[in-house]
């Protein structure tokens, strides 16, 4: 059982250059391909499976990290069954990283996280519901209860329909071009 260590940005800063030590962002893929602390590598809370850390001597350093911190204290439970010596997380995430003036990869043409995405829509369809039901007719009120329910449906039962009709639109296809790619 790993022992949990907490680190800021500055400490990181100070050991990535160790070719002993391992960053992984456990953010989701469409999260990572927009950003992500050069030379990571993603490896998603979702699919997250301590067998992916086989081939590594568990005297390496694994850093882990997420976008503010939240997400990777979450996961500790998961963390602390790793058989490294050395488990740490990066307090802040990568914008405590991006914080102290470090660089990141980002890539500007990736599309946004679909969370994201859903946020933008649900919320554009409920003040388009509200500002139609003020002006046109109070029927359109009900696209913005619609969406509401929607939205509470995906966070009691974690399936988000939404989602998934946006990751049918073609920006946000993952391309796969790596015989290695599922």
């Amino acid at each position: 059982m790993a022992q949990i260590t907490y680190i800021n940005a500055g400490e990181l800063k100070e050991i990535i250059k160790n070719p002993d030590v391992h960053v992984y962002d456990i953010r989701e893929r469409d999260e990572y391909q927009r950003e992500h602390i050069i030379g990571s590598k993603n490896v998603p809370l979702s699919t997250f499976d301590s067998e992916q850390f086989a081939q590594l001597p568990d005297s390496d350093i694994l850093v882990f990290h997420c976008q503010s911190g939240n997400r990777t204290k979450q996961c500790e439970p998961k963390l602390k069954q790793l058989n490294f010596k050395q488990v740490m997380v990066l307090q802040d995430g990568i914008q405590g990283w991006k914080k102290i003036g470090c660089t990141v990869n980002k890539n500007l043409k990736a599309p946004l996280p679909i969370m994201r995405q859903v946020q933008i829509v649900a919320g554009s369809l409920i003040v388009l519901g509200v500002v139609l039901g003020f002006t046109i007719s109070p029927y359109f009120t009900l696209l913005s209860g619609f969406v509401g329910a929607g939205l509470l449906f995906a966070g009691v039962t974690g399936f988000c329909g939404m989602a998934n009709l946006l990751m049918l639109l073609p920006y946000n296809r993952q391309q796969c071009t790596k015989p290695s790619c599922n």
